[in-house]
Order: C-alpha cells, then sequence, then structure tokens
C-alpha cells in the first residue's frame, strides 16, 4: 500500500457511476496529473535533504506549503501545541495531551466547495498514521477521536468533508437554496472527502518526520464505521488496516428503515408509552438472556410480546394492539403486500432510539430518530418541511425503492468485492453491537455473508476480512454488555497486519464513566461464535468465558 491516489483517479475496486460522474473524475484526474502531482515516495526524497533538524521549524506553513506534493491543497496554519490540552470549538478542553504540531489544512472540490482538514502530529511518533471517521450527517471535525490516537503515538487527521458540523443530525447542506441536491457535496461526504483526507494526512506526515511512514489505519464507527468500508471498497490502496465499527452500510436501507418503528405506532393509532416499552423489552430479555443480563445471540430469541397481554405497567394494561405493533416493530419494514424490506431492531435493545415517544398530560406521541426523518423528507423529498406524520404505510414503500435506486451508487457502501483491498494486503476487523439501537446489527451480517460469498468462502475471507458480534452492547459503547476497550479493536488490527496474528477474540469492557474502573468484560468472538461462559469463575471478567457457537 504505497501509492496515494489524487482525488478524481477512478476506485479500484467495482463501483456504479453515472456518466456524468465518470466523465468529472477522469477529468479530475487528468488535471491532477498535468498539475505535476509527485508520487509520495519521490516527493519525500526529493526534500529529505533539505528538511529542518528542529520540530518548530518543520511546524510552519511555509516548510509544510513548499515540501507537499497536492495539487489544490492549501497549508492554512501550523502551531505547537505544547500546552497539554486542546479546546474544540463549544466543547470542553481534551487534556493530557503529548506536545504536537497542529496543521490545518484546505482545498475546494471541483465545484468549489471549502473542505478542511486538520492533521495532529505528535513529538513521539509510532510510525504510524490513523484517519479518524465521522459520525451521523458529518465527517468530523472529531477531535476526541485524535486525542487518543496521539497519545497513542499516531500522526492523525480528520476532516469536514464540506460538510457544516452543526448540520450533523440535519443532513439539511445537502439541499440548495434552489431546492435540488448539491450532489459534489454528497459525493464529498458519501466517498472523496475521506480519500483526500487519507491523501493529504499521510502527505503531511511523511514531510513532517524525518522517519518514514511505515503503517496507515482507519479507525471508526457508526458513519466512521462506513467510511472505513468505503476505503476498503473504493480506495483499497489508502490504508493496510481498518477498523469498521456498527457501519452505516446499507446507508438507502436502513436509514429509512430506522422510521418504521413510529411508523407503525402512527398507522395503528397507538403510540406505546415508555414504560410499556420497556416492560416488553425487559421481559424479552429475562425470556432470553444467558449470564448478566445479556442476550448472547438474539437472532435466537424469539420471545412472543403476546405473552405480557394483560400486564400492568404503571402507564396502563398492556393490549392485545400494544403486542401485536411491538411485534411488528421487532419484525422490521415490510412492503403493504407483505415482502420484507429491512431488519427490525433485536428483542432486548433498547427502544429509546428508534422507538421514542413523549407522554404529555396523558398523551402519548411519537419522537422519531431525525437522522430518517430528514433523510425521508430533505433527501428524499426535497421538502425539509416535511411532516413524517403524514407517512402512511403506501408512501413508505415508495420512497423506499426511491432510496435504494436514486442513492444507493453513491453512499449504500454495501459493494462485497473486496478483492482489491486483499490483493493490496489489507486487513479489516468489523465490529456491531448486538443491543444496538440505532443500526440494525443485521444488516451487518447479511453484509459479511455476501462478502464471503464474493470472496471465496469463510476461510478466505477471514485471511483478510473479519466480524466480531459485541452481544449487548449498544451503539458503539456497551450497555447490558460490552463492547471493544479503548483501542482494542485497532490493536488487534496492528497485530494482525505487522505481525501476521489474525484475530480470534478482542476484549470487551465496560468502563465506569466516573471512576475509570472496567466493571465488566467478556471476549467478543470471532462470527459465527460468541462467548459462553464456562461456569466458573466471575461472570464480569472475561477470563470466564470461551468462544463457541
Amino acid at each position: 500500500m504505497t501509492m496515494d491516489l489524487p482525488r478524481g483517479t477512478p476506485p479500484a475496486s467495482p463501483s456504479r457511476f453515472t456518466g456524468r460522474r465518470l466523465a468529472l473524475l477522469t477529468c479530475l484526474a487528468g488535471a491532477a496529473l498535468l498539475a505535476g502531482a509527485v508520487p509520495a515516495a519521490a516527493a519525500a526524497t526529493e526534500h529529505s535533504a533539505t528538511r529542518p533538524a528542529s520540530p518548530a521549524s518543520r511546524c510552519s506553513v511555509g516548510y509544510l506549503q513548499s515540501s507537499l506534493h497536492l495539487p489544490r491543497v492549501t497549508v492554512n496554519t501550523a502551531s505547537m501545541n505544547t500546552t497539554g490540552s486542546f479546546t474544540p470549538p463549544g466543547q470542553p478542553p481534551l487534556t493530557g495531551l503529548p506536545p504536537f504540531c497542529d496543521v490545518t489544512l484546505s482545498q475546494a472540490d471541483a465545484a468549489g466547495n471549502p473542505i478542511h482538514t486538520e492533521v495532529w502530529l505528535p513529538a513521539t511518533w509510532n510510525g504510524r498514521f490513523q484517519g479518524v471517521g465521522g459520525a451521523v450527517y458529518a465527517c468530523g471535525p472529531f477531535y476526541n477521536e485524535m486525542a487518543p490516537a496521539i497519545q497513542g503515538g499516531y500522526s492523525t487527521a480528520t476532516t469536514d468533508c464540506g460538510v457544516p458540523p452543526a448540520d450533523l443530525l440535519t443532513g439539511s447542506w445537502a439541499l440548495r437554496q434552489n431546492g435540488q441536491l448539491d450532489w459534489p457535496l454528497i459525493d464529498d461526504f458519501a466517498y472523496a472527502g475521506i480519500h483526500d483526507m487519507s491523501v493529504a494526512g499521510k502527505a503531511v506526515t511523511r514531510s513532517y518526520y524525518p522517519a518514514s511512514l511505515r503503517y496507515s489505519y482507519f479507525n471508526g464507527c457508526s458513519t466512521g464505521g462506513r467510511e472505513g468500508l468505503m476505503e476498503a471498497q473504493r480506495y483499497p490502496a489508502d490504508y493496510n488496516g481498518i477498523v469498521s465499527g456498527a457501519p452505516a452500510i446499507n446507508w438507502t436501507r436502513f436509514i429509512p428503515a430506522e422510521i418504521w418503528p413510529e411508523l407503525v405506532m402512527n398507522e395503528s393509532r397507538d403510540f406505546l408509552p415508555a414504560c410499556k416499552e420497556n416492560a416488553f423489552t425487559e421481559s424479552a430479555v429475562q425470556a432470553c438472556a444467558t449470564t448478566n443480563g445479556v442476550i448472547t445471540n438474539p437472532d435466537e430469541c424469539d420471545w412472543n410480546p403476546g405473552k405480557l397481554v394483560g400486564f400492568v405497567t404503571p402507564c396502563g394494561v398492556i393490549t392485545e394492539q400494544d403486542a401485536a405493533v411491538m411485534a411488528k416493530i421487532w419484525e422490521g419494514p415490510e412492503t403493504t403486500g407483505g415482502r420484507k424490506l429491512w431488519y427490525g431492531l433485536e428483542r432486548g435493545t433498547s427502544l429509546a432510539g428508534l422507538a421514542a415517544t413523549t407522554t404529555k398530560n396523558g398523551v402519548t406521541t411519537g419522537n422519531p430518530f431525525p437522522i430518517a426523518v430528514s433523510w425521508l423528507g430533505t433527501w428524499l423529498q426535497r421538502n425539509p418541511s416535511w411532516d413524517w406524520k403524514t407517512l402512511t404505510y403506501a408512501q413508505f414503500d415508495s420512497l423506499f425503492r426511491q432510496s435504494v435506486s436514486e442513492f444507493s451508487d453513491v453512499i449504500a457502501t454495501d459493494n462485497p468485492n473486496l478483492s482489491a483491498f486483499r490483493a493490496d494486503g489489507g486487513k479489516i476487523v468489523i465490529w456491531h453491537g448486538l443491543a444496538d439501537q440505532l443500526i440494525f446489527p443485521q444488516g451487518t451480517v447479511n453484509y459479511y455473508r455476501r462478502v464471503q460469498h464474493a470472496m471465496g468462502g469463510r476461510e478466505a475471507t477471514d485471511s483478510f476480512a473479519r466480524l466480531f458480534l459485541a452481544s449487548g452492547a449498544q451503539h458503539c459503547a456497551s450497555a447490558a454488555g460490552p463492547a471493544p476497550g479503548p483501542g482494542q479493536a485497532l490493536d488487534a488490527v496492528v497485530a494482525w497486519v505487522e505481525h501476521g496474528k489474525a484475530p480470534v477474540s478482542i476484549l470487551g469492557t465496560t468502563t465506569d464513566p466516573a471512576t475509570g474502573v472496567v466493571t465488566d468484560s467478556r471476549p467478543i468472538c470471532l462470527y459465527p461464535r460468541f462467548a459462553h461462559y464456562t461456569g466458573h469463575g466471575s461472570t464480569t471478567e472475561a477470563t470466564s468465558y470461551v468462544c463457541a457457537r
């Protein structure tokens, strides 16, 4: 993985572009070559003899701008941070940081949209670069992900992909004032911005340090997890290793599916109060949990919500209609003809994310996840003022089909052909919490099975791509069950890439946020295995579990 392709170079892995976009990409590639793009290795050789010895001298706009060989990339600022802290705009300060060179870059896409990238270069460097990912409708900048990277000795980079971070939950940036979609900006968010960040971040790293850049890694969860798989699919030479947590792949299917619980309650005229939802969740856990209230494999839990009819809760007696609504939510979206469209929430998973309700003065109303509302309203109907309560099952069918047909080529990120990434020596760890309340984990399982089919079976796939399912873990974090501890998944990828040690399990931990003490741990096993209690030792200690089918 030695070649960094400038923006505009056609992806190495198969992708489906419109003729307009393919022509634009080809044109940009030619422009980049004519502008004198220099391979990274040659660039490093060219200026190595004149590289200033002092880190402070290298941490300057003049030096970095003169040493970079990237068209359209401008170094805006470069300064040493020796305070031990960094305060992101509008957020608490990040502390315990090593001294580092803070570099900000900018470039414009083909449509003139400004894109900003920030690179942190620690004084004590481990020879590795780490790109970090985004969340929801934003690529970044997420400084809380950069901090542990430089604490671990990595140089690191984040980018906004040209997207305003303030629109994190709405994605309103996708719609221009004339009511048309901003396709160049959507492309930046979907794939081009992270690739540009990766190329620029590694180039700055090579220019700054006298030693060679040895390995590059990408680390992300949710939208960041999608970005990691996007890199493997479209730009397989960008990274040696990738961590893809709770990946927001299958975007064009799971995002509209997120509104299904609210649609079911609205169409049934039966919004479940929170205490009724909790009763269904707790009963499913009691019926299917193994140890410590964790459902090891919710796919095997078929507890029937009808068993709770007549149960008295603080907000009323559970009715047959309530049970029917709950069953429909768990089953997931389907067409008006009964054909399954996507997965539903797993039994035992919190309903507060996608089936949230509010009760006031005895009246319960829906509180849908804003990401899904924005997707259906702003992105699909070009109507930011769309009232989700007008949605019907028939309209949902139509919008679901539109989502898949209009946007899959750009942002679905579900191409199972990872042959170019494998051929380039890449390694990827995918993990997903089985109690994810926002992204349906069975969508990730479905994708991984398709990768296995496309790549020659289980053993062939395990040689470079491995899936780990965290029982009881919620979205990108621990819940009833532990999630991969800080850096655990990344450390597993590093050991795989650099020492050939393929992971068979990753340590999952739950940490008390007040004290930092680990209160629960267990192995997160290579799919299709799960952690099973041996019957001996503490149920909160990883050593008391073994991985088995």
